[in-house]
C-alpha cells in the first residue's frame, strides 16, 4: 500500500449540543483570560442536537469520499470530550490542526414563521480571533453560498459574533451554520428528513471544497 506523503486536509465537524445537562449548566470563560463567563451548553432548540448529529454524519461521509480527513467532536448523542463545554470543542479541533472547524446547529425563535439558513463567523478580537478572522469569514461566505444553493433555503446571510466561546478559543478557522429553524413546523420537518439532511451535507461539502482542497 502506497501512502501519500502529503496528508489530506482535516475538517473538524462539531455537531452542536448533546452536552449532559449537569455539565452544560456549568460556566467557562468566554475567551482566553476573560473574566466574562458563559454557560457551557444551553441545550439548544428541541430536537436540534439529533438533527445536528445526523447532518454531521452525512457530511463526514461525503467529505471522506472527497479525500478529506474528518474528526467529529461527538459521534453519538452525548458530548463527553474534555471538560464538556465549547472550550473543549474548540480545543479538540485546535489539537488536530483542522483546516476548518464547521459547527452545525439549528435555530429557534418565539416567532414560528421564521425560517432559513445563516452562517456565523468570529468577530475580530485582538489576541483571540485576529489570527483566524479573515479565513473564517471567507469560509462562512463559501459555505453559506453553497448550502443555500444546495437546499433552496432562505438566505439569512452572515453574522459576526464576539460572544461565542467556541469561536474565541479556536486557533483554526471556525464557522457555525444555523441550518434552519426547529421552531418553524415545516422547516423542522425538513431538517428531520434524511433527504434534506443530505442536501445540507452536499452543500457543506461543496463549500468546504471551495474553501480548501482535500490536499
Amino acid at each position: 500500500m502506497i501512502v501519500d506523503a502529503v496528508a489530506s486536509a482535516l475538517i473538524c465537524l462539531d455537531p452542536g449540543h448533546g452536552t449532559p445537562p449537569a455539565v452544560g449548566r456549568q460556566t467557562e470563560p468566554i475567551g482566553p483570560g476573560s473574566r466574562v463567563y458563559k454557560i457551557k451548553d444551553g441545550g439548544g432548540a428541541s430536537g436540534e442536537a439529533a438533527v445536528a448529529l445526523a447532518i454531521a454524519k452525512k457530511t463526514r461521509a461525503l467529505l471522506l469520499r472527497r479525500g478529506y480527513r474528518v474528526a467529529m467532536t461527538r459521534t453519538g448523542p452525548v458530548f463527553r470530550y474534555g471538560t464538556g463545554g465549547n472550550v473543549a470543542r474548540a480545543q479538540f479541533c485546535n489539537r488536530r490542526h483542522a483546516a476548518l472547524m464547521l459547527r452545525i446547529h439549528a435555530d429557534g425563535s418565539t416567532d414560528a414563521s421564521r425560517h432559513g439558513m445563516a452562517t456565523l463567523y468570529p468577530s475580530y478580537h485582538r489576541g483571540w480571533t485576529d489570527d483566524i478572522f479573515s479565513r473564517s469569514l471567507r469560509a462562512a461566505r463559501l459555505v453559506q453560498r453553497a448550502a443555500v444553493a444546495g437546499t433552496g433555503a432562505a438566505n439569512n446571510g452572515l453574522g459576526g459574533r464576539s460572544d461565542l466561546t467556541g469561536f474565541n478559543w479556536a486557533n483554526v478557522p471556525a464557522i457555525l451554520v444555523e441550518t434552519g429553524f426547529m421552531t418553524n413546523p415545516s422547516e423542522r420537518r425538513r431538517l428531520q428528513s434524511s433527504s434534506y439532511q443530505w442536501k445540507i451535507a452536499r452543500g457543506f461539502t461543496a463549500g468546504v471544497a471551495a474553501f480548501t482542497p482535500p490536499r
